[in-house]
């Protein structure tokens, strides 16, 4: 595999770089804190739609660029690094799923994902469980009751994605979230996105797939959280090094107590190691084979990072990792929140024994091909 950035891929990395950087400041983000406005910003939202990259996974013929999830996962990975108030993972990870499950109507819909005039969301935690798959929310000739938790941006969605329990197993329905039948009260998020408890009361929903369409939302929503913690954890990482090389004590900069410098490489460390895996898993599900082994293995770097990251980069700054008017906060309440979001550690750890279990040929073969290393499970 070679993860090496072509033309296109360095210029949507760049483009949303420079877009994201000089609009979302922590001015911008302290507006926010304490849920003293709603964190969503409609004209960077407008602003990013009007640079194309809403649409960079959106087919051309709907108006898009055309490019497909590795593109999107580099603009989603610019968005972690300033968590940009506006609903770029929910929106666009939903709409893959339009895409390649939706019937012709549906799909008209993704031009309106690429303008911006569509929002789209993803409802997939219940009250005992953050895993899709054991979903208990009840679908029954065509319409969904029960409860979801955490649904973001649900208040502004044009359409949800909604996983349900239909007989004895799983399916993905598609609602429209302002039919009389669905009831919002929102949460108190401590990352202050906007999330809302939604109520389903018989409502009228279409039926995009089974497992199979709830399995690709799931795997696309988990690596897209991936590389939004990446972009976040590299942030953070930077802001501790610039921080400590200025910081001093008895006029000497604390970077360079070793075990100053030994925190801040472990936390390097970290945002590489999820950034790789988090590519291999990528690279490996676009490549249309089985992802499932490193899905899991990326959220739980993501889980395990997050955690130690967040740490240590806040304990580095002494006080000012505490002080609310410093950025630094607002990456630890989101570490914590993706680390959760479909499931955790332990349940991602527990899902890859499983996975191991049932394939007893462990180990990896190695081709090497065209001077590029492929490593491939047996």
């Amino acid at each position: 595999m070679n993860f090496g950035l072509t033309d296109e891929q360095k210029d949507i990395q760049n483009l949303a770089n420079e877009i994201l950087g000089n609009e979302v400041t922590p001015d911008e983000l302290h507006q926010y804190d304490m849920w003293a406005k709603e964190r969503y910003n409609s004209t960077l939202w407008a602003q990013l739609a009007d640079a194309g990259l809403l649409g960079i996974a959106v087919p051309a013929d709907n108006g898009g660029m055309g490019f497909g999830f590795a593109e999107l996962a580099l603009f989603l990975e610019e968005c972690g690094r300033v968590l940009a108030p506006v609903p770029a993972v929910p929106s666009l990870i939903a709409a893959l799923a339009v895409q390649k499950f939706g019937d012709a109507a549906l799909q008209a819909m993704l031009g309106g994902v690429a303008t911006g005039e569509v929002v789209l969301t993803a409802a997939f935690h219940e009250e005992h469980t953050y895993d899709a798959f054991e979903a208990q929310l009840s679908a029954k000739d065509g319409k969904l009751h029960g409860t979801k938790l955490c649904v973001p941006y649900a208040n502004i969605a044009t359409r949800m994605l909604v996983v349900a329990k239909e007989g004895n197993d799983v399916a993905l329905f598609i609602v429209d979230p302002k039919d009389s039948s669905v009831q919002l009260t929102a949460l108190k998020a401590t990352t202050y996105e906007p999330q809302f408890i939604v109520q389903f009361n018989n409502t009228p929903a279409q039926k995009l797939g089974g497992r199979d369409a709830v399995k690709f939302l799931v795997d696309h929503y988990t690596l897209a959280l991936c590389a939004y913690q990446t972009g976040a954890l590299e942030k953070m990482v930077q802001m501790t090094a610039q921080y400590t090389s200025e910081r001093e004590q008895f006029n000497v900069k604390i970077a360079t107590f070793q075990a100053v410098g030994h925190r801040v490489a472990n936390c390097y460390m970290d945002a590489k190691c999820l950034k790789l895996v988090t590519l291999q898993a990528i690279d490996r599900l676009t490549s249309g084979v089985d992802a499932s082994a490193e899905i899991h293995a990326a959220k739980i770097w993501l889980g395990d990072a997050a955690h130690r990251t967040s740490y240590a980069t806040q304990h580095l700054h002494g006080g000012m990792g505490v002080d609310v008017t410093y950025p630094i906060h607002r990456f630890l309440y989101w570490s914590r929140a993706l680390a959760v979001a479909l499931g955790g550690t332990e349940h991602h750890l527990a899902a890859l024994g499983d996975w191991l279990a049932d394939n007893d040929n462990l180990g990896w073969k190695y081709d090497l091909a065209e001077d590029e290393l492929h490593a491939t499970p047996l």
